[in-house]
């Protein structure tokens, strides 16, 4: 089983990325199991907030390169069956959009690349100090993916975002409350409870209105899924060679 879950009382939903040994990478697998606990989540009422998180040492470490080969082999140098099959990589982490209540990510270790995008696409994110994000695609020499450059210029600025994308830096977890790319960092020890205490926090207000508040909060769903797609045409066309 590579996701967990579980509603509370309380009614906080938790999803537990559980590939510790791949750094919680993005397998078919994983992803699959993401998507139908996204789906089964929405549909139950109780669910007040999620939090998504990853077991083991990260949170998430992004796509798992190893797959990569295959999907090349099998688009067949078509680009356009390329793209559909990346759109099909990235989709399921971005089906937490979808979910109607707040979302938070509670990240320790890395949250680089795809993983990063998971983390931007909640609505909330509480980091370890020592954690470690970024949009490192640039290093590993592949475009960006997952709406990350339509996203992290929403949350941290143009110009910052520009210099995180084409350098790869990689952002301190305590560093990420002051540029607006997290809530709150706080040692990595305290980091369960701090990220319980403000889903219980969230979980006592009135659902309608919390719902209410999401939908205004998050207007440009739909643009984000624009940016996903344009970022899967350029990574198609980049890698159909390679």
């Amino acid at each position: 089983m590579t996701v967990r879950s579980e509603v509370d009382e309380h009614g906080v939903a938790r999803i537990d990325l559980d590939r510790p040994d791949r750094g919680n990478a993005m397998s078919s697998e994983l992803l699959a199991a993401f998507s139908e606990t996204v789906i089964r989540i929405r549909a139950d009422a109780r669910v007040r907030v999620v939090v998504i998180r990853g077991r083991g040492k990260h949170f998430c470490t992004g796509a798992d390169l190893r797959d990569l080969p295959a999907l090349i082999a099998e688009a067949g140098g078509d680009p356009h069956a390329l793209r559909k099959a990346l759109r099909a990589l990235y989709d399921p982490f971005l089906s937490v959009l979808d979910v109607e209540v707040p979302t938070i990510a509670s990240i320790q270790g890395a949250a680089v690349g795809g993983g990063l995008g998971l983390a931007l696409a909640c609505d909330l994110r509480v980091v370890a100090d020592d954690a470690k994000l970024a949009a490192n695609f640039v290093k590993i020499g592949i475009p960006p993916g997952m709406a990350i450059t339509h996203m992290l210029p929403r949350l941290v600025g143009p110009e910052r975002a520009a210099a995180m994308l084409y350098t790869g830096a990689t952002i301190q977890g305590r560093d990420a409350p002051g540029i607006g790319l997290a809530w709150k960092s706080l040692p990595p020890q305290d980091l369960e409870a701090e990220t319980d205490a403000l889903a219980s926090s969230i979980a006592e207000g009135a659902p309608e209105v919390t719902r209410l508040i999401k939908r205004t909060l998050r207007p440009d769903i739909e643009a984000v899924r624009r940016a996903a797609d344009a970022e899967s045409i350029s990574q198609a066309f980049f890698m159909r060679g390679r």
